[in-house]
């Protein structure tokens, strides 16, 4: 069973280090970083959308465990952020031994 972190940060730093997807508003992000702020990046249709917080909002935000997601306002609006998890195949053929 998958555990929570306990804050979106802790959850953050644990995406870029196993190159997890993450989603904001339903748009899966192409790049995001986390030093003196977030900064996501992704594309809705033709457009770039850019969004930014700070790390007291990234601290601040809540985890909502009806919906597995995180809630984070960045002072105008709240906006829904997914961490998923990131899966990796192997190179390995599994052969059975007889």
């Amino acid at each position: 069973m998958t555990t929570t972190p306990q804050t979106l940060r802790a959850a953050l730093q644990s995406a870029l280090t196993s190159h997890a997807m993450l989603e904001i508003d339903g748009l899966h992000a192409f790049e995001f970083t986390l030093d003196e702020m977030l900064q996501i990046e992704s594309m809705d249709g033709r457009e770039r959308k850019v969004w930014r917080f700070s790390l007291a909002q990234v601290d601040a935000a809540e985890f909502d465990a009806a919906l597995q997601s995180w809630v984070i306002n960045d002072g105008n609006a709240d906006h829904r952020m997914l961490v998923l998890e990131a899966f990796a195949a192997s190179d390995d053929d599994e052969e059975d031994v007889e």
